[in-house]
Formats: structure tokens, sequence, C-alpha cells
């Protein structure tokens, strides 16, 4: 079986497909509360995102945290990303960009934090990718790793209503105990390994969907906010994300 759950030509298509891609990346960006926590304890200066096209965060991370940094991914569209930093006030040459296949690239440089957020469950071989990652890795880096958690509510409506979607996904790696466990076994401490978020529910191109995938889509999601704001914890049953830090030795 092929370790990659994707190609290229899904990519173009995907990001095609999507439009209004050039946003102001807001300081209270996902995940942004641990991101700035693990800069700080850390003292991290240089940050790579891999397959993180456009480059959202690592927008967020020149923006708001000041770090050098590098995106790293297969496909690669300059223009959309020089528009994305110019809207969010940066230089064109404020990151460095590097396309390239990941499985064919050693990298000639090392960074204090490498960063990829819902990359590892488009591939099956979820300890090489990891692996992959770590490789980029300084001695006393971080490796902060995010994925969306199908295992939840909103993998059900996913598998129901873009099945599509769905079987690109590697539903298998999405379980922070065997996320921990690779890392243990390269050597890294693992510092979180978690479910993560109250709940959320989402489609890929919903305005392609019927008006009752739609109707049904909100109402599942009014109901999840109300039943997370009276019992507000994470959970395998009802988080959207899964997230992953360990540092290297």
């Amino acid at each position: 079986m092929s370790n990659l759950l994707t190609d290229r030509d899904f990519w173009v298509k995907y990001w095609e497909s999507k439009t209004d891609l050039s946003v102001v990346i807001p300081e209270d960006y996902l995940f942004h509360r641990q991101l700035a926590e693990s800069v700080k304890r850390d003292g991290i200066k240089t940050a790579i995102e891999l397959g993180g096209f456009p480059g959202y965060y690592a927008v967020f991370l020149k923006k708001y945290l000041q770090l050098e940094v590098t995106l790293l991914d297969y496909f690669v569209h300059p223009p959309l990303t020089e528009k994305l930093l110019q809207t969010n006030g940066l230089a064109k040459d404020a990151i460095q960009i590097i396309e390239t296949d990941l499985f064919n690239y050693n990298t000639p440089q090392h960074y204090d934090l490498v960063l990829s957020c819902g990359l590892i469950e488009h591939f099956n071989d979820t300890t090489d990718i990891i692996n992959r990652h770590i490789s980029f890795l300084k001695p006393g880096g971080t490796l902060f790793i995010t994925l969306p958690n199908f295992k939840a509510l909103n993998g059900w409506f996913q598998k129901q209503f873009d099945k599509a979607n769905y079987d690109k996904h590697n539903i298998a790696c999405m379980d922070p105990e065997l996320l921990a466990k690779i890392c243990n076994a390269a050597g890294l401490t693992v510092i979180q390994s978690r479910y993560f978020g109250k709940f959320s529910l989402w489609l890929e191109n919903e305005r392609e969907k019927s008006m009752g995938v739609r109707w049904l889509k909100k109402s599942l999601w009014l109901t999840g906010k109300l039943l997370t704001k009276v019992f507000p914890f994470d959970s395998k049953q009802l988080s959207p994300y899964i997230l992953l830090e360990a540092k290297k030795a």
C-alpha cells in the first residue's frame, strides 16, 4: 500500500477550489496560546511549517511571534503566499519557501520548532511521517503537530456526507496514545498528546452540498456548541482536533 493517501493533482484541485485565501490571520488563531507558550518556554527562534501552503501558521509565527520561518510543501503557488503575506502587513520575502517532495528532501538546516497542522493524517505510515518531521529538528527542538479527530462526531459527519474527503485521511493515526508512543520510540520527550477543542463540525466546499446537509450540519453544530458550554471538556467523542507536542533531546 502506498504511504501517500493524496497526490499532487489532489492538492492542485483542492487549492483551486478555494476562494479568498488571502485573509488576515488573527492574533487568537487556532492553537495560538499553545504555540506562544512553546516559543516562550523553549526560547524558539527558528521554525518550519511542513505541508502548510498557503502558509497560515507560517504567517502567524512570523507576524505575532517574530520567528524566522520557513514554509515547505509539495505544492506552492508563490503569488498566493505573497498576497497572504501582503494582506498581513509582511514583506513578500518575510518567510522562506521551499517547494519540494518531503520524501526526497534532505534538509541542510535544522529548526527550533517543526510544525504541521493537518498533514500526517494524509499518510498511511504514521511512524515514517513523524520521523520525517523529527529529522528537521535541532537538538532540544520542539515538535508541534495537530490533526483532525475523525473518530469524533465530526468524523462521522465527514464519512456520511463527504466520503471522498474522509477516505483521504488515515483514521487509525488519530490516536493520542499512538502518537505519543511513536515519539517516545524516537527518543523524544512527550509534553502533551491529547484531544483538543470542545466541539466543531465542518465540510469542505460546504456551499456545494444540498440544503438538507447544510441544515443538518448547522443543527448539529449548534447542539454540540450548547452541549460543550454545559460540559466544557476535551474528549474523544466531540473534540475536533488532536494536539501532539514533544521535545528532542
